[in-house]
């Protein structure tokens, strides 16, 4: 249980809900400009197993992390809502 609550979630808590975010459109864009996850990860200087339990929600990723992400992906401003803060459906943070 320690470790659980030490454990950092890409959560954002509302009414009791938990609220993650959906990456695929992130994913696609990765895929379309650079075709591996890792060349990204190497890019924002994070480990590929850190850059891919940020994708799946397990950790938040940084706003520094997030802006280099901007830029080498080349996200426009109007875009970044829809690669970075779609949220999938939620589920009951209880369970």
């Amino acid at each position: 249980a320690r470790n659980a609550t030490r454990r950092k979630e890409c959560v954002m808590k509302r009414n009791d809900k938990i609220k993650l975010f959906d990456y695929s459109k992130l994913k696609g864009r990765i895929k379309e400009k650079l075709n591996h996850q890792y060349v990204l990860a190497e890019e924002i200087g994070i480990s590929t197993n850190a850059f891919s339990r940020k994708l799946n929600n397990a950790l938040d990723f940084t706003n520094r992390e997030t802006a280099k992400i901007i830029e080498v992906l080349d996200i426009k401003g109007d875009e970044i809502k829809e690669y970075f803060f779609t949220e999938m459906v939620a589920r009951d943070a209880t369970k």
